[in-house]
């Protein structure tokens, strides 16, 4: 008898090789043995279909489904117990398709329409998994992106994307057109070189400001499918075990891009498809979490009620991240306790225990965080009673008294969140633990000091990660919170607040001066006034002084003249006639 792989290796060479790989691969994300009888049932289906008609063969969900009934419950047991024991963060390659979470809301038929009929004349392109290409978008080649093997120990793999040189020099015309502050360069330069990452960047993100939001979505899809047919053949989006370097530049387009289309599945109403997008970011560099994707982690499991998952985290991460320190994962933790007691298939004694779980967490986080209800109220149009309102402990003094890190957390969560407190129910869940809390503070509490020294001794500065976060997210309420240090930075949405201690694979080379043409308006301004004027920039110390010298010399002479003549300057009364006669029609 032969093996899974050589029956599959015969059929990727035949005419239905597409859709026997898309089966194989749902079957080992739904976490079905890649038995040899598996391959064999596709592929027979597959088979009886037809090659030219593509409807059962497409719908792989509905063929897995068929032979889970015909093996049985004792293996959908089997099924629901390796899920179990798979890693939290665990990526389902079906999951990354919005097209998946859509049909099981709309159906097939509404979410494809037409979509069949028009796949038997489409041009053949390789088979990704995060996003499919387009027939509007240019036609692919590859436009200089790889991705190497850096190194494999202790069952982690760290890859890195590489550039090469023509890559760079479009790379370094890129750079020019953002300095040019002109948006119709990256235009330009997209028409030349379609996949350009950093290009469709930027370009995404003025359209997004222009609200044309289809477009800035499109632009991202198209530099996702160009990553994902750069990956390394070893690279996998589903092990967790292969990390990026947020240092290198290269490997940073990677993760804004992610984050972005997951921020438009959202936005979609693809909740459950952006949950594993924020898994796969947050996999490809749990330990350092350059853009804190764990404070949307939380948000995205409430959204497609994953409350298990977001519980699982918690319990698996709390030793060693302190999530309880997070006012979202402290907020967010009990609202999924709670939700699970609202279930109706559990028993009444797990449902008290559940209830009694929320409770506790909600308290100690009202505790931890006082300053996030007065906000949260607000921003649910909610009015407070007066004794909620007045006491001390919840009152103006609990939200200017916070450190700044801690007001930057607390204003993202309720910015972000303050929807999911809207449902039915949860406001009187709400009220009644605020009050159990004013019991607590106004009977001193032991809780509420160790709380309290906590806050004092945390959240005096906002690491950058959170800062890049923030920042990305273009949530108001958070946005407004930030430090000096970061708002007064120029920003670049191709990259964000960069590491400071970046590893830099190549250098763009010193412009050279094109002349007064590319020159910015203030070089022209005074160009204008001084002929001689000129911003080149030297090769050493010396001419670099002697440049410095002439050029405060030029200004401060310019400076004295613009002094003399405005000193100069006489304002005289004008000298009217007597003459009362004079035409009116002269005014006209």
């Amino acid at each position: 008898m032969f093996s899974p792989f050589v029956i599959m290796y015969e059929r990727l060479i035949s005419k239905s090789y597409s859709h026997c790989w898309k089966a194989v691969k749902y079957a080992e994300d739904a976490g079905k043995p890649k038995n040899l009888w598996i391959i064999q049932e596709m592929t027979h289906s597959i088979n009886i279909q037809g090659s030219d008609d593509l409807s059962v063969g497409d719908d792989i969900d509905a063929l897995l489904e068929t032979l889970e009934k015909k093996k049985g419950p004792s293996y959908q047991s089997a099924n629901s117990s390796a899920s179990e024991h798979r890693p939290v963060l665990y990526v389902e390659h079906r999951n990354l398709n919005p097209e998946t979470e859509l049909k099981r809301y709309f159906g097939a038929r509404a979410v494809l329409g037409d979509q069949r009929s028009k796949q038997r004349q489409r041009q053949f392109h390789r088979c990704t998994w995060m996003t499919v290409f387009k027939e509007t978008w240019p036609r692919f080649s590859r436009p200089g992106i790889s991705m190497s093997l850096v190194e494999s120990k202790d069952g982690i793999q760290r890859f890195t994307f590489e550039h090469n040189r023509d890559y760079q020099q479009v790379q370094f015309k890129f750079l020019d057109a953002v300095e040019s502050m002109d948006p119709n360069n990256f235009v330009v330069l997209l028409q030349l070189n379609p996949y350009h990452i950093d290009s469709l960047l930027q370009l995404s993100d003025v359209c997004r400001i222009q609200e044309d939001q289809e477009t800035a979505r499109d632009l991202i899809e198209r530099a996702l499918y160009s990553f994902e047919c750069a990956f390394h053949p070893v690279f996998s989006l589903t092990s967790g075990t292969c990390r990026l370097d947020y240092c290198r530049p290269e490997n940073r387009a990677f993760y804004l891009v992610l984050f972005k289309h997951m921020i438009f599945l959202e936005k979609r109403g693809c909740p459950r498809t952006a949950l594993e997008y924020c898994k796969l970011i947050l996999s490809l560099d749990p330990d350092n979490d350059p853009l804190c994707m764990l404070l949307i982690f939380d948000f995205l499991c409430l959204r497609c009620r994953e409350y298990t998952t977001l519980i699982r985290l918690y319990e698996e991460w709390e030793v060693h991240r302190n999530l309880s320190q997070l006012p979202n994962f402290s907020f967010s933790v009990a609202l999924s306790y709670y939700h699970l007691s609202q279930q109706e298939d559990i028993s009444p004694v797990e449902n008290q225990q559940l209830k009694q779980k929320s409770n506790v967490l909600l308290q100690n986080a009202l505790i931890m965080f006082p300053g996030a209800l007065m906000p949260l109220l607000d921003l649910c149009t909610v009015q407070p009673d007066a004794v909620v309102s007045s006491h001390a402990f919840f009152g103006p003094s609990s939200q200017i008294g916070q450190p700044p890190a801690l007001s930057e957390l607390v204003s993202l969560y309720v910015g972000r969140c303050h929807s999911l407190w809207k449902e039915a129910g949860l406001m009187l869940w709400l009220e009644e633990n605020v009050r159990k809390v004013l019991k607590r503070v106004d009977s001193h509490d032991p809780y509420l000091e160790d709380c309290q020294n906590k806050r004092k001794q945390r959240y005096q500065s906002a690491p950058r990660n959170i800062h890049r976060h923030v920042l990305m997210s273009e949530i108001k309420e958070a946005t407004a919170t930030l430090p000096l240090e970061v708002t007064t930075q120029p920003g670049m949405g191709f990259d964000p607040l960069p590491p400071l201690d970046s590893i830099v694979s190549y250098i763009r080379p010193e412009r050279q001066n094109m002349g007064a043409s590319n020159e910015s308006t203030l070089s022209l301004f005074f160009r204008s006034l001084l002929p001689n004027f000129n911003l080149q920039r030297p090769e050493d110390r010396q001419e670099v002084a002697r440049a410095g010298r002439e050029l405060n010399q030029e200004v401060n002479r310019l400076m004295v003249a613009m002094r003399d003549m405005l000193a100069n300057i006489q304002f005289r009364e004008p000298q009217w006639e007597n003459n009362h006669e004079r035409d009116e029609e002269e005014w006209d």
